[in-house]
C-alpha cells in the first residue's frame, strides 16, 4: 500500500481499541488497527479523530471592533446601532484583517468548515463580500468558507439592498440571508429573500425571533414560504430566542412543525446569553432556544459562534468546543448521550444544516481529520478538550502539541 501519511494510535467514536488512518492523494485510503506501510507517521497518542468542527453561523465581517464601539446598555438595539455606525468606516483591507484574525483562531481550534455572513447594504456596499471572498480563497487550504449575502438592517424600507444582494449572488455568494426583526414588514422581507434564493438556486438563512416575547414570531412566515416553494432542507433559522420563553410542550410542537418542513435551527449561546433578559434585575432568563428539546423532535439543530469581540458578543475565541460546553451548561445537560449530541451540534449536525454530504471518516472519503485530546465526544464537551492537530484533504494545516507539566 502506497501512502502519503499515516495517523497512528487514534480513536474513532463507537469503535473499540485504537486505529491507524492511512492517507493517500487527499483521501482516506485505509482505517485499520495497524497499517503496515512505509510513510511518515503522526502519533495521535489515543486522541479522538473526527472530521472537524463545523461553524454554521459566524459574522467575520464585523468581528473585533470593540475598540470602535462603546457598550453601555448591552441590548440588541444598541449592538445593531453601534455596529451600523462602525460599519460605515469598514474598508476591504480592514474587514479582511479582522476576519483573518478570527478565521485563524477557528482553524487552530479544529474548525474546517464555516458559514459566514457578509452584510450587503448601502452603508457596507459590497466591501464585506469582497473581503470575505478573498479570505475564502486564501484559506481554502485549511477551511471551506461559505459566504451568505446578508441583509442585517432590513430590506423593504431600503430596496437598494435587494438589488445589491442580487448582484452579490450573481458574483458568487453561496447563499442569501435576511433579518425579519429589523424590517418594518417582516413577512414581505421573508418572501423577498426567498425570491432571491429561488432565482439563484441557493439556500436561505434567516436571523429571527431575537427577543423574549412569545408573540409575533416570524417562524410561520418562514414555514409558509418553505412549504409553498418546496424549499425543505434548504432553510435555516438562527437565534429564535422566543422559543426559550415558551412552555416545553409549545416549543416541542413548533419543533415538530420545523422538522416536517425541513427547516434547521442554530442557537448562538454566547450572544443570546449576553443580549437577552436585560429588562430583568433578578431571575434573569437565559434566552437560549432549547436546542436539545428541538433536536428530539427531529429538527436539525446546531450551536455556533455568531460574533466575536463586538457589541453583540464582547468576548470569544472561535472555539466550538467551548461553545458546545457553554450550551451544555445552559441546557443543564449531564448524560453522556446528551453531551455527545451537543458535540454533534458543532460537527455532524452543522454539516447537515449546510448541506455537506461527505462529512465523516471512512475509507475513500476526504482526509479532513482533526484530533481532539479526549477518548470520546461526551468527554470532549465535558472537559472542553483541546485539539491537537488537523488535516484538510490530507494536508496538515495545524498542530497544537499537548501541554507538558515540568516538575521542579
Amino acid at each position: 500500500m502506497s501512502l502519503d501519511r499515516i495517523i497512528t494510535n487514534a480513536r474513532l467514536e463507537g469503535q473499540a481499541g485504537r486505529i491507524d488512518i492511512g492517507i493517500s492523494g487527499g483521501r482516506i485510503a485505509a482505517i485499520e488497527p495497524e497499517i503496515m506501510a512505509e510513510a511518515p507517521r503522526f502519533d495521535a497518542g489515543g486522541a479522538l479523530a473526527f472530521p472537524g468542527f463545523v461553524d454554521s453561523h459566524v459574522h467575520l465581517d464585523k468581528a473585533c471592533i470593540l475598540d470602535r464601539c462603546t457598550i453601555c446598555e448591552g441590548t440588541l438595539q444598541e449592538a445593531i446601532s453601534a455596529t451600523a455606525a462602525a460599519k460605515a468606516g469598514f474598508t476591504v483591507e480592514d474587514i479582511y484583517a479582522r476576519g483573518q484574525r478570527v478565521l485563524e483562531k477557528a482553524i487552530l481550534h479544529g474548525t474546517n468548515r464555516m458559514r459566514t455572513f457578509a452584510e450587503v447594504d448601502p452603508r457596507a456596499g459590497t466591501r464585506c463580500f469582497e473581503a470575505l471572498t478573498a479570505l475564502k480563497a486564501d484559506y481554502a487550504y485549511a477551511i471551506d468558507l461559505e459566504i451568505c449575502a446578508f441583509a442585517q438592517e432590513g430590506l423593504t424600507q431600503e430596496m437598494q439592498t435587494y438589488d445589491m444582494l442580487d448582484r452579490a449572488l450573481a458574483d458568487g455568494a453561496d447563499l442569501v440571508g435576511g433579518c425579519p426583526y429589523a424590517d418594518p414588514d417582516p413577512e414581505r422581507h421573508v418572501a423577498l429573500i426567498f425570491d432571491l434564493a429561488e432565482r439563484h438556486g441557493v439556500r436561505v438563512d434567516f436571523h429571527l425571533d431575537f427577543d423574549l416575547d412569545p408573540s409575533g414570531s416570524a417562524i410561520p412566515a418562514v414555514l409558509r414560504e418553505t412549504d409553498a416553494r418546496g424549499y425543505g432542507a434548504r432553510v435555516s433559522i438562527g437565534h429564535v430566542s422566543k422559543l426559550s420563553a415558551l412552555p416545553p410542550a409549545e416549543a416541542a410542537a413548533i419543533g415538530r412543525r420545523l422538522a416536517e418542513a425541513g427547516v434547521a435551527l442554530t442557537v448562538l449561546p454566547a450572544t443570546d446569553l449576553f443580549l437577552m433578559g436585560r429588562a430583568a434585575d433578578h431571575l434573569v432568563p437565559r434566552g437560549v432556544a432549547p436546542a436539545n428539546l428541538l433536536r428530539a423532535q427531529g429538527v436539525t439543530t446546531t450551536v455556533a459562534t455568531n460574533n466575536v469581540l463586538n457589541p453583540f458578543t464582547p468576548f470569544g475565541d472561535a472555539s466550538l468546543g467551548r461553545m458546545a460546553n457553554l450550551f451544555a451548561n445552559v441546557a443543564q445537560l449531564a448524560r453522556d448521550e446528551d453531551l455527545a449530541a451537543a458535540f454533534a451540534m458543532v460537527s455532524s449536525d452543522a454539516a447537515r444544516l449546510m448541506g455537506i454530504d461527505d462529512f465523516g471518516l471512512s475509507t475513500g472519503g476526504a482526509a479532513d481529520i482533526v484530533l481532539i485530546d479526549a477518548p470520546d465526544r461526551a468527554s470532549a464537551v465535558r472537559e472542553i478538550a483541546p485539539v491537537i492537530a488537523g488535516w484538510k484533504s490530507g494536508r496538515q494545516t495545524f498542530e497544537r502539541p499537548r501541554a507538558r507539566l515540568l516538575k521542579g
